[in-house]
């Protein structure tokens, strides 16, 4: 069975009460707010109504709350690995700049480098 996964993105505040209505119908009550609804046209009706607040896409199944949660939280990625020591280019100063490894699934880790144009001239990272 398919689901709809129903988010409000926008506020309702302002908005007739018709449309607040039809929100509290469908469970939605605060912003970033998920709900899971079958897909039938009842609902796909009440989506149309209000159809500029929210953001609705097809999943197969219910998602749990802790399943939720863990979507929204970003990667661990990056981390500070230390500081580059200020260097002078041509009589001007370059700022710090941070050295970043990106850890990949086995452990290994991969030095990120980047380049930099300042005052004419490129410095290498």
């Amino acid at each position: 069975m398919s689901y709809f996964r129903i988010t409000l993105h926008r506020s309702a505040i302002g908005l007739p009460q018709r449309t607040r209505d039809v929100l509290s119908a469908l469970g939605l009550h605060k912003r970033s707010q998920t709900v899971y609804h079958p897909v039938e046209p009842q609902f796909a009706g009440m989506i149309m109504k209000v159809k500029e607040l929210v953001k609705v896409a097809e999943v197969d199944r219910k998602l749990e709350k802790w399943e939720v949660k863990a979507e929204r939280r970003p990667d661990s990625g990056f981390y500070l690995e230390k500081m580059v020591p200020r260097m002078e280019d041509g009589g001007q100063k370059v700022g710090s700049r941070v050295l970043a490894s990106l850890r990949g699934e086995e452990g290994g880790e991969m030095t990120v480098e980047g380049v930099r144009t300042e005052g004419g001239g490129q410095v290498r990272l």
